[in-house]
Order: structure tokens, then C-alpha cells, then sequence
């Protein structure tokens, strides 16, 4: 997707160089700072993240990891990506441990943006250029921009 406005992500920040030992541990962080921004329960995101994941990982490999669920109460598309100090399991089917996820959350009704997010992000994260400068990359806009578009140029 070259034209991130395309995509409907409304809220976005960055959890940068996070110490978190475990999913549920991020589960945890990205509920709180998104429930903050976002007028939400945290427990609420939380419960429906641990619901998602027990479906199946989010891992989708190379270190990345993208949770996600649709919440009721939720307004807009939401995103948190999280950067950890030391990598975790994830469950990722190509065994190697994640360092970067990318929480997102939409809205109950918002099915097939749910699936537009979801399928931009995978695509951006399987450019190695874009998943090296992730990792490097503290600004959130710039992040953003990086993510939505899928070019690390």
C-alpha cells in the first residue's frame, strides 16, 4: 500500500525498548498505555488480546508479532507498537523469538479494515529493510508513515 491515509488507523504510539519477559507481560503494557489514550478498560484489552492469542499465535515470523482484536467500545482503528530490550517467545511458527509487536485494535463492527490493517502490516513487516529500520526507529510518526506504507526508503 503506497498511500497510508488509505488505511483507517486512527490512534498510534510506540512502546520503545520495552523489559517485558512475556506475552502476557505485553498484553498487559500495550492494555494500559492504549486503555490510556483511548478512554478504554485495559482489562477489557487485555482479556480480548489473551482471547485472540489463545486462538493461535500472532507471530508471523522474523521477530514480529502483530496481536489483535476487535473491541465494542473501541471508536477508531488503534495501533501500539511495542520494541523489547531482549526478544520473547511468541510461538512463532519459524521459532525464532519476537522483539517488535504490533498491537491493533478496531472496532467490533469494522471487519474488513480489521483485515485491510492486518494485511498491510504483514506485508510491510516482510520487507527486511523496513523490519531492520523498525528496530532502529524511534520517532512514532515516522513509524507510522514506515508501517502504513510498507517502504523502508
Amino acid at each position: 500500500m503506497s498511500d497510508p491515509s488509505a488505511l483507517p488507523l486512527g490512534h498510534f504510539q510506540l512502546l520503545s525498548g520495552e523489559s517485558l519477559l512475556s506475552k502476557k507481560r505485553v498484553f498487559e503494557r500495550a492494555a494500559e498505555a492504549m486503555g490510556a489514550a483511548l478512554d478504554l478498560s485495559s482489562e477489557t484489552i487485555y482479556r480480548a488480546l489473551l482471547a485472540r492469542e489463545k486462538l493461535g499465535s500472532t507471530a508471523i515470523g522474523e521477530g514480529i508479532a502483530i496481536p489483535h482484536c476487535r473491541i465494542n467500545e473501541c471508536a477508531e482503528a488503534a495501533g501500539c507498537l511495542v520494541t523489547l530490550e531482549e526478544p520473547i517467545d511468541f510461538g512463532s511458527t519459524d521459532g525464532r523469538d519476537v522483539d517488535v509487536i504490533f498491537v491493533l485494535l478496531v472496532p467490533e463492527e469494522a471487519t474488513q479494515a480489521h483485515l485491510n490493517l492486518l494485511a498491510a502490516l504483514a506485508r510491510s513487516f516482510s520487507n527486511a529493510d523496513l523490519r531492520n529500520r523498525v528496530r532502529q526507529t524511534l520517532d512514532p510518526a515516522e513509524l507510522r508513515q514506515l508501517l502504513l506504507s510498507g517502504e523502508a526508503a
